[in-house]
């Protein structure tokens, strides 16, 4: 019911069509451009500098928080989209040297898409009403993670079949689809009135917001704390297949599409689980599935193994949905940009880190204690966010007023 009073909406039928086509281009540029690098120069090093220039702008996200506020979210998202067209640099890449090239439009990349994160979900929160939040969140989650089980491939499948320049040609056409859905919203925008504050006490506010509101304070530790170890899995799933179920490294992409699958079957039972239980209470159990799931992996049995990255995969949509959710509802509007951008940086630092970490330690510990390691302190992360009295009250129908900025 819910869903079809989301669909039944015009302007978020047509956002919808947009993101997809967005998420689309997102989900298979990486791979090919990483694969591409590859081909160029022979260096493993070069190609996994593909992902470093397109993750490195999210150090800018306060910026972005705070441009997506002073600005109209619509006409900021169709620049920013029309922008990414700046892939079609790379059609002047011939050889290595112009690599840098690559490198020059991933970091473009990376900003826009940092820039785009932001701005979706405050655009998001004044399309539909509060109550489908939820299932507009839910709807882009289980896009998203479908297209992460094809996009990728298929990317990298069109980079052998047509060369890097066809793939780059085909998603910048993939950003025309939402600039022109942008385009014909009907939807009217006030203009953002500047608050006179300083500069640096702007870019800031949207951390102070999260560090003055329990609800959300609480919220992004139990999320940090859970990422500091959940970072382990990008480095355990390879000792997962080599050394516990004794197959080949490809077989790594089965498990990534079973974990895929899961996540396709958990994203839209997110928001009827919101309804019932809560954001809070289902982050809550998201992180303990999650929990069982990396405990699972630890027995060397593979239908033990597909059980438990399928409870990752289920996890994955539960979190994101609800986290993103109860942040939407509990932030002011003129708040909304800088307040993704702060969580989003507060939780994603974390991992970052923690990738690094599990791969520095998984020679020295085994996978196995990384696993249960990751199992104990989510259960903890889990525990504290549920005990937390503020978490057990029903979340305002209204987000609070937002503090003075100074």
């Amino acid at each position: 019911m819910s869903t079809r009073r989301l669909l039944a909406i015009r302007d978020a039928r047509v956002y919808l069509i947009g993101q997809t086509f967005s998420m689309l281009g997102d989900s298979a540029l990486w791979l090919a451009m990483g694969i591409w690098v590859k081909t160029m120069t022979g260096s493993n090093g070069a190609a996994g500098l593909v992902f470093f220039f397109f993750t490195a702008p999210t150090l800018l996200a306060p910026v972005a928080g705070l441009i997506v506020d002073r600005v109209r979210r619509r006409p900021l998202l169709m620049v920013t989209n029309a922008c990414a067209g700046a892939v079609l640099l790379l059609l002047m890449v011939h050889g290595r040297g112009q690599v840098w090239l690559v490198y020059l439009v991933m970091a473009l990349y990376g900003l826009a898409y940092t820039l785009l994160g932001s701005g979706q979900s405050a655009l998001l929160t004044v399309l539909v009403p509060g109550d489908l939040l939820p299932d507009a969140n839910g709807a882009l989650r289980t896009v998203q993670e479908s297209l992460r089980l094809i996009a990728p491939l298929a990317g990298a499948g069109l980079f052998v079949l047509v060369g890097a320049h066809v793939v780059a040609i085909m998603d910048a056409a993939t950003f025309a689809v939402p600039v022109l859905c942008l385009a014909v919203l009907r939807l009217l925008e006030p203009r953002p009135q500047p608050s006179g504050g300083r500069w640096r006490a702007e870019v800031l506010a949207g951390f102070r917001y999260l560090a003055e509101t329990p609800v959300l304070r609480q919220l992004v530790i139990a999320g940090a704390c859970m990422l500091t170890v959940f970072g382990f899995s990008e480095t355990i799933v390879f000792a997962i297949v080599g050394q516990g179920l004794h197959r080949p490294p490809a077989f790594v992409g089965v498990l990534i599409a079973i974990q895929g699958a899961g996540a396709v079957l958990g994203g839209p039972t997110a928001a009827p689980l919101i309804r019932r239980i809560g954001e809070s209470w289902l982050v809550g159990v998201a992180m303990l599935v999650a929990a069982v799931g990396a405990a699972l992996c630890i027995p060397p049995l593979l239908p033990v193994v597909i059980v438990g990255v399928t409870l990752l995969g289920m996890a994955i949509p539960w979190l994101v949905v609800a986290f993103m959710t109860l942040l939407q509802r509990r932030t002011p509007a003129e708040l909304q940009g800088r307040a993704y951008a702060a969580a989003d940086a507060l939780v994603t630092t974390p991992q970052t880190i923690s990738i690094a970490l599990g791969a520095a330690l998984i020679g020295v510990a085994g996978y196995r204690t990384l696993l249960a390691v990751m199992a104990v302190v989510t259960v903890g992360a889990a525990g504290y966010l549920l005990s937390r009295p503020d978490q057990r009250r029903a979340p305002a129908a209204e987000p609070v007023p937002a503090p003075a900025e100074r």
